[in-house]
């Protein structure tokens, strides 16, 4: 089975799929996290994040891997480096090239197959998973959404800086040639902005369950 999940930055997704892949017993796996790892390596590299052949070229040289839905760069766990502020500034640029988006399709598929998954990514309804079991779509208010991204990271950039970034991020990702952030048609949305993470998961356990 696969349960995809879609939705802007902010919006729970990661939190929530986790919290649904282990009531279930299920494989965790975040999509988006994959642009991050690319990033990072990119950037480890002293190599221009936005150079989009150097990227890829990158991605091609290493190998990636999912351990307990940890993000791992040829064996090595990397997944408390994946959302530190250096990578959340270039890892939606890196993301709109659809070679690349391509390339990180078919690792996802080729992971998932023969497996019960819960996934989720900004198109993972919609290009990666279309014919997904259970589709969801998180939404929330940039606002808070930029708030839950500062306690996340209370050294960060400042609340306002962060606000903008979101803002910008959204229409940079609804506007994608490839991949873009959309409301797949058969998909469950559920505005988190007033909701905790418990009543986020029994909305979606409630859903599966029917």
């Amino acid at each position: 089975m696969v349960i995809a999940i879609d939705g802007p930055a902010g919006s729970g997704k990661s939190t929530i799929a986790r919290e649904i892949a282990k009531n279930l017993g299920y494989y965790f796996l975040n999509t988006g996290s994959f642009y991050r790892a690319y990033t990072l390596a990119q950037l480890d590299r002293n190599l221009d994040p936005l150079d989009k052949d150097s990227v890829l070229a990158t991605a091609k040289s290493i190998k990636i891997t999912v351990e307990d839905g940890d993000i791992c760069i040829d064996g090595k766990d990397v997944e408390n480096e994946l959302h530190t502020p250096r990578v959340d500034e270039f890892c939606s640029p890196v993301s709109v090239d659809p070679r690349l988006r391509e390339y990180v399709n078919l690792q996802v598929r080729e992971i998932a197959k023969g497996m019960n998954i819960v996934t989720e990514g900004r198109d993972t309804t919609t290009v990666i998973f279309p014919d997904a079991d259970f589709k969801f779509y998180f939404d929330a208010s940039a606002e808070v959404r930029a708030k839950r991204r500062r306690d996340e990271h209370p050294d960060g950039p400042s609340y306002e800086k962060v606000l903008s970034e979101i803002i910008k991020r959204d229409e940079r990702d609804k506007n994608k040639a490839v991949g873009a952030l959309k409301i797949a048609e058969d998909a469950i949305y559920i505005d988190t902005t007033y909701l905790t993470i418990k009543q986020v998961c029994e909305k979606v356990l409630k859903a599966i369950a029917k």
